[in-house]
């Protein structure tokens, strides 16, 4: 952990007859700070990947580009599903035909049946007039069964034909439905060939070309905000349970050396980095620089907390058991506030107080 202080504040220093240096606690402002090391990248960046595999037929954006979400970037070829989207079109104009069509199969049954009812009328007519001629005893038992005969078979081929149109309607109308569903299913299947944009943004990278292979593990674009870029930075697990949000960031990036920025921390990722023993930390600009790129790199302070006018002591003047060396020997002391230079003296001594470094 490296820390952010201001600059030193000379100590009055006496020399003794022994060579000792002893100094002077003084008051000063004390600023407590973090180390970082910093990455600048857009929000939101990701990258976007096919979800199926293939070869590139062309990218259809360039580097640099601004894409709208939903907007295609990338073309895979597929003449196999645009094929497969073809046919199942056909099945599915030719259920429909079947179904609702001039040359509809339900019409000519229709018309079966339109005749087999009239066959059933005329039957049914001519039985019951026999019917009525055999109770007067009137005509042949032959007759009388041969016109019950015709009746039952018309009335039975009428219910067979209602009972053929119901069935045959029903079947064509899962026809239709099922070869809709396998069109629109040739439809996903096509749309999956093209890869888009998930959000609105710009075009950082593409890593493919046109005849490479495509395949579902290696990204074809990295996408990311446009305008909006974040710091990323890796805290020790050691200082991570000192980082809050909104905390103020100072950031001196290598591109813009000499310049000190200022941020804010938006945002604590919960898990470490088991690698390298680091928590991930995000922060936001207050007044970004005009010009940034993915990648830049640098260095940040995340401000832990401030004091002002406290009293303070070198940390090489305090030995290992929290004590400073003064006229009156070891005295053990209360310490607050530190940096990496000075530690902020809260009880034990004075400002008056001549402590002298430990040997």
């Amino acid at each position: 952990m490296r820390y952010l202080f201001v600059p030193a504040i000379l100590f009055f220093c006496i020399s003794c007859s022994k060579n000792e240096d002893k100094i002077l606690p003084i008051e000063q402002d004390l600023t407590e700070s973090v180390y970082t090391s910093v990455t600048v990248q857009p929000d939101s960046l990701y990258q976007a990947y096919a979800i199926v595999s293939g070869i590139l037929d062309r990218n259809l954006v360039e580097e640099g580009d601004i894409v709208k979400k939903n907007e295609a970037i990338a073309q895979i070829i597929n003449n196999t599903p645009i094929l497969n989207t073809q046919n199942a079109k056909l099945s599915l104009d030719l259920a429909k035909e079947n179904y609702n069509g001039s040359a509809a199969i339900l019409a000519g049954i229709k018309d079966e049946i339109e005749a087999a009812n009239l066959k059933y009328k005329n039957d049914s007519i001519n039985f019951f007039r026999q019917q009525n001629l055999w109770k007067q005893s009137i005509g042949s038992k032959a007759e009388f069964d041969a016109k019950q005969l015709n009746y039952q078979l018309s009335k039975n081929n009428l219910t067979v034909l209602k009972n053929k149109y119901n069935q045959t309607k029903n079947q064509l109308s899962t026809s239709v439905k099922q070869a809709h569903n396998v069109y629109q299913t040739s439809l996903i299947s096509t749309k999956d060939f093209t890869v888009k944009s998930a959000i609105n943004g710009k075009v950082y990278a593409l890593y493919k070309e046109s005849g490479e292979l495509v395949n579902t593990i290696e990204p074809v674009a990295s996408i990311g905000s446009a305008s909006t870029f974040i710091m990323d930075m890796l805290v020790d697990e050691v200082d991570i349970v000192k980082i809050v949000k909104n905390q103020d960031v100072l950031i001196t990036l290598d591109a813009y050396s000499g310049n000190v920025i200022k941020g804010k921390v938006s945002k604590i990722y919960p898990k470490k980095d088991e690698r390298n023993q680091t928590f991930k930390v995000e922060a936001v600009f207050v007044n970004p620089p005009k010009v940034l790129y993915p990648g830049l790199s640098g260095e940040a302070n995340i401000i832990i907390s401030k004091k002002e006018k406290v009293l303070t002591v070198p940390k090489n003047y305090i030995t290992d058991n929290n004590q400073v060396k003064t006229d009156d020997g070891l005295v053990p002391i209360t310490t607050g506030l530190g940096n990496m230079e000075f530690i902020e003296v809260l009880s034990g001594i004075t400002k008056d107080t001549y402590i002298y470094k430990p040997e």
